[in-house]
């Protein structure tokens, strides 16, 4: 069974995908629109690494929202009612991408993983990072 950390991450990043799809859906650009897509693209392979480790560990895999990330969601869509669709997506999308980077440092700076699972972590920390840079540009690009 995987660790109640690595389970998170894998959680967490389910809801970035989704978070990706949404603002996917709300951005006007076709520029940005594409820019979202590749990005939830690239965190889908991330989700499908850290589901293969916990088919690895016998666990079951994450195909669904947290409702923790339903919740932030439904926040974001009532919050960017008042923004500009590409504005409020972009600002979403930094957003999402600070949290789930931090999730990751925590983890990786934690003794909470076991050594696969930090090994997947180390390897998807890569893409988080790009993630996170993808975030910080487009929000300085539409706000």
């Amino acid at each position: 069974m995987a660790t109640t950390v690595f389970k998170s991450l894998t959680d967490t990043t389910f809801d970035s995908v989704e978070g990706y799809r949404q603002a996917c859906d709300k951005a006007d650009s076709p520029q940005l629109k594409q820019a979202l897509q590749q990005r939830a693209s690239q965190r889908e392979n991330t989700l499908r690494q850290m589901n293969a480790e916990l088919e690895r560990q016998g666990d079951e895999l994450v195909t669904k929202g947290t409702l923790a990330g339903e919740a932030h969601q439904m926040w974001q869509s009532i919050s960017s009612a008042f923004e500009s669709d590409d504005e409020a997506a972009a600002e979403r999308v930094e957003e999402g991408e600070d949290y789930i980077k931090g999730k990751f440092q925590e983890a990786l700076e934690s003794n909470q993983l076991e050594a696969q699972e930090r090994a997947v972590v180390e390897q998807c920390y890569n893409e988080i990072c790009e993630g996170e840079r993808f975030g910080d540009m487009i929000e300085q690009q539409y706000d």
